[in-house]
């Protein structure tokens, strides 16, 4: 029963409209408190007031204390001026009111800030269900199979000319939590659990070795292995069943913050990913052990962290799949970072940008790389191209993709993953140059 509630559709089921329906009943309501002009007055004033204090605290959150990792998208600037607005006509009616019209207000004013978070959460589209947006999960565990002391060295020929799928195929892959989960016994950091996604051809007996990918999610976010999971059941449904196998891991600990996927006093992020994550993906995931094969990707802040792995350690990552990423680590609050991370030193500041990690390797004669990012992201896309420009200029081959009618929610997302592994098929063996 708590697994069906948390599993309610929030963005596109009954559930949204029974709750926008909710709230415009109460605002009806609470708006027939007084009649005549100087009613109608006040209620614009009070609409107003509301607005703009709304406004106000929305704009300080995202410019001042960066509580969102970055801009929010034009609904948010709708829903939290909206919402405040509605509370302060309920507060006004608190005042010289029958008892039942003050419960009423009190009752509104939650329903008010739930609904305007749903409607915001809806046009990121990225917490999908109640249960992702209160960050409780009901995946289940995967069991993995014992890993092989010497991994088999890679098949000389690619997987799509070698593999032919069985009849027992499965229709779609499946996401989970790995069991045994992911280490952090190196780096000591407090990684939420990791989830995978295990194509069809992962899930027969004497399954193949497959590429790897091992992404990372936005701030806030979780590592939710579902958003690639759906977009690889689409290619391994018209690729016999063949996909990479997907690590969504956390580079954050606390959604709220932001290490900068790097090793700082909030924590060692750069160690847990380089030294327990590769180490455990390739041991314990059946997984091809080429750095041809294995792709770093990410979304947003993890696209960012992309990369920055994929520039400082080519050796390991053959492909880098930047999904509308930030430029740089702390690019939105760079003063601050520069201040309270690198001590005011702009040359160590500098030493961890992508761009410049790029450049002064010089020359990647065999890595891909894909950045993305939607035609509407503004905020982010001029950075996302300069990043594609920088690997174009060392050596990389390299795509930049402008997703139509995208923006840096779910659309970017979504998009962004078909558009880059349409260029990684190829490379990763699955199908035919």
């Amino acid at each position: 029963m708590w697994d069906l509630l948390l599993d309610i559709d929030i963005v596109e089921g009954p559930f949204l409209m029974v709750m926008y329906v909710i709230a415009s009943a109460f605002f009806v309501y609470l708006l027939g408190r007084g009649d005549g002009w100087p009613w109608v007055l006040t209620v614009i004033v009070l609409l107003i007031v509301g607005a703009i204090v709304g406004g106000a605290a929305l704009w300080i959150a995202v410019n001042v204390l960066d509580a969102f990792g970055g801009p929010v998208l034009d609904a948010a600037w709708v829903w939290v001026p909206a919402a405040s607005a509605a509370i302060t006509i309920a507060i006004w009616n608190l005042w010289h009111s029958r008892w039942w019209r003050k419960l009423i207000a009190v009752v509104a004013i939650p329903v008010f800030v739930f609904t305007a978070l749903l409607g915001i959460n809806a046009a990121y589209g990225l917490d999908r269900t109640l249960g992702a947006l209160l960050g409780l999960s009901t995946v289940d565990e995967i069991d993995l199979a014992e890993p092989e002391a010497t991994p088999p060295p890679d098949p000389a020929e690619p997987l799509y000319q070698t593999w032919t799928p069985p009849a027992d195929l499965p229709a779609t892959g499946t996401v989970g939590i790995p069991s045994p989960g992911v280490p952090n016994a190196v780096s000591g950091f407090p990684a939420r659990p990791a989830q995978v996604y295990l194509p069809p051809a992962a899930l027969v007996a004497d399954a193949p070795r497959l590429p790897l990918v091992i992404m990372m999610m936005g701030q806030p976010g979780e590592p939710d292995a579902s958003f690639i999971g759906d977009v690889l059941d689409e290619y391994a449904a018209k690729h016999d069943g063949l996909a990479p196998i997907a690590l969504v891991v956390d580079q954050l600990g606390d959604p709220m913050d932001d290490p900068l996927c790097l090793d700082t006093e909030m924590g060692d992020v750069e160690t847990y990913i380089m030294q327990d994550v590769v180490p455990w993906a390739r041991a314990n995931l059946g997984v091809l052990q080429g750095r041809q094969f294995t792709t770093v990707a990410g979304y947003s802040n993890g696209g960012g962290c992309a990369a920055y792995f994929g520039a400082k350690y080519p050796e390991v990552f053959g492909n880098i799949l930047a999904i509308s990423p930030v430029e740089f680590a702390g690019a939105d609050h760079s003063e601050q970072v520069l201040d309270t991370v690198f001590d005011g030193d702009p040359a160590a500041y500098d030493a961890v940008k992508p761009a410049n990690i790029m450049a002064a390797k010089g020359s990647y004669p065999d890595t891909t790389a894909i950045f993305t990012a939607g035609e509407n992201d503004t905020a982010y896309a001029p950075g996302v191209e300069r990043l594609a420009d920088a690997a174009r200029s060392a050596g990389m081959f390299t795509v930049f993709s402008l997703i139509p009618d995208a923006d840096h929610g779910f659309s970017g997302l979504e998009g962004g993953l078909r558009a880059g592994f349409s260029v990684l098929y190829p490379r990763l063996g699955l199908v035919a140059p």
